[in-house]
């Protein structure tokens, strides 16, 4: 019996890394097609190139998160736990629900541009630009619902061919619009992306059957209306996590200069999108997984457990190479000018640990819908990040910035674990603090060798925890061979 037990548990973390490494190769291709399109803007349009791109950009992610009103995990959920017979009928209303939506929110955009260019640029010049934007406001929607659909019922495979044929077609038809259009062929690269993944999504699409026994209306609108109010919920976070990052980027411009300002949008964009790579490998099919179990309390509790161990055991790794390596990285990524918020990019390295470990207990809520508790909890969380971010930097510059990023996710990891073990009365099981004891010895040293200007020195710690996180991967999911 216990043989068995122990064979499930390794077929499941084999599938797991199976998903991760399949979604972590895609994000890397994501990255190379993102870099070498910041390159040829740079390169061919120049400062200008980059600043609207920025804007554009900037705009439209803000736009697409209202417009999108969350529901891709709100139905990723729904799906993760549906029975076979309910989920034609989440599929039908997820998309007709994202088409309505994108819709909205094209006619929205496409109303107030005039009002956009002016608040981007300061007239009403550019209008035309975020007038072809909503084009993008839609498709963005429509692939987002078949993005959730391809998630919630597992199919990872599909998934990750649509982003990557997004990221290459849009890479490789904005290579001679930047070239030949110049400073307008911004816009157009943008849509480019969107509308190759448009149209991968299509030809890859889930086909689903229509439910046989009809499908009325009010049965329709009560699965959309679950799929917008969950999400609304996680909408207002994503908008609060925006204006944190306004208000801090506000405080930055009153007490410092512009350089400084691009030191931190650099070391935050890295850490933020390049430093949580195998947080978002891991996470693709854990909340279906948790969803589809978040009936039963002891299965819960061990797949968080599960979870924190292969986030931490991964991350153990590839973070003490992080600091050990973090000044040739921001050569690489950067520049070597962008040098003084080194302190601040291996702190919060660092801290991604904690980030992981917190991740792993929070998707709980999401798993069981519970969006009063995540709204507020990420409030709080939202109104210590801010006031330890400027607390940090006007006592220690960048190294204080990242002793402030370390302390809020110290407090918020203690703050997810109480909702998790009070409010849902969940235990974790097997030795959690033993492992994340392990990933220290190694994360540690790297990070304060970095911090004390001698980087290269951690190499060998670094090398050491690559090995350990290696062997316990491996020793993970081996009794899945046997």
């Amino acid at each position: 019996m216990e043989t068995e037990v122990r064979a499930g548990k390794s077929k499941v973390n084999a599938g797991i890394m199976k998903v991760a490494g399949m979604i972590g190769s895609l994000q890397m291709v994501n990255i190379l097609c993102s870099i070498m399109r910041a390159k040829l803007i740079a390169l061919w349009i120049g400062p200008v190139g980059v600043g609207l791109f920025g804007v554009y950009n900037s705009a439209l992610e803000m736009i697409a998160l209202v417009a999108q009103m969350g529901i891709r995990p709100s139905a990723v959920r729904e799906l993760g736990k549906a029975d076979h017979r309910s989920v034609s009928r989440i599929v039908v209303a997820v998309r007709r629900t994202a088409l309505l939506l994108g819709l909205a929110g094209a006619l929205l955009t496409l109303c107030f541009s005039p009002l956009l260019s002016r608040i981007s640029f300061g007239d009403t010049s550019r209008w035309w630009g975020f007038a072809w934007l909503s084009v993008a406001i839609l498709l963005m929607a429509l692939n987002n619902a078949e993005g959730a659909v391809f998630q919630g019922l597992r199919r990872f495979r599909k998934l990750a061919r649509c982003s990557m044929a997004g990221s290459v077609g849009g890479f490789l038809v904005s290579v001679p619009l930047f070239y030949w259009l110049r400073v307008d062929s911004i816009v157009p690269s943008i849509l480019a992306y969107v509308v190759c993944t448009w149209l991968a999504m299509g030809f890859y699409r889930e086909k689903v059957p229509a439910p046989t026994d009809g499908f009325p209306r009010q049965e329709r609108y009560a699965i959309s209306r679950r799929l917008v109010t969950f999400g609304a919920y996680l909408t207002v976070m994503g908008v609060m996590n925006y204006g944190i990052t306004y208000l801090f980027l506000a405080y930055l411009r009153a007490v410092s200069d512009d350089v400084t300002i691009g030191y931190f949008q650099a070391g935050s964009t890295f850490v933020n999108r390049y430093g949580s790579l195998v947080l978002t490998a891991l996470a693709m099919e854990y909340l279906p997984r948790l969803s589809a179990h978040a009936h039963s309390p002891r299965r819960t509790g061990l797949m968080v457990s599960n979870q924190i161990f292969l986030s931490t055991i991964a991350l153990a790794g590839v973070l003490s190479f992080l600091a050990a390596l973090s000044p040739m990285i921001l050569r690489l990524f950067y520049s070597s000018e962008f040098m003084p918020v080194l302190p601040f990019l291996v702190l919060a390295g660092g801290a991604t640990l904690l980030k992981g470990v917190s991740w792993c207990m929070a998707v709980e809520m999401m798993a069981r819908g519970d969006g009063r508790t995540f709204l507020v909890t990420e409030l709080v969380s939202g109104g210590l990040h801010l006031a330890l971010s400027i607390a940090g930097f006007r006592l220690g510059g960048f190294i204080g910035l990242g002793i402030g990023y370390v302390v809020w996710y110290g407090l918020y990891t203690l703050m997810v674990w109480l909702v998790y073990r009070f409010r849902y009365g969940l235990r974790l099981y097997g030795p959690v603090g033993g492992v994340m004891g392990m990933a220290c010895l190694f994360i540690l040293p790297t990070v304060g060798l970095a911090l004390a200007g001698y980087p290269y020195w951690g190499l060998p710690v670094a090398i050491c925890g690559g090995l350990w996180s290696a062997v316990k991967l491996r020793a993970k999911f081996r009794g899945n061979r046997q």
